[in-house]
């Protein structure tokens, strides 16, 4: 597969963490698609640069109860 062609892939998010998304797409004026695309680039990234997740804390659940 080229560089230039994209795979499509079905995502399932919760709702919280989908609206999570979309907010701080909005704020970065990215699609919620785009914001998805650019957060597992920067993972895949920081992964490559020094083995590491971005967050030691990565796999813990996420806290959404955010006012």
């Amino acid at each position: 597969m080229a560089d230039t062609q994209k795979k499509q892939i079905p995502l399932r998010l919760s709702v919280k963490l989908y609206n999570e998304i979309a907010a701080w797409a909005e704020a970065d004026f990215r699609s919620v698609n785009g914001q998805i695309e650019y957060l597992l680039s920067e993972c895949v990234r920081q992964h490559r640069k020094n083995g590491r997740y971005v967050s030691d804390e990565l796999d813990k659940p996420l806290d959404m109860d955010i006012p």
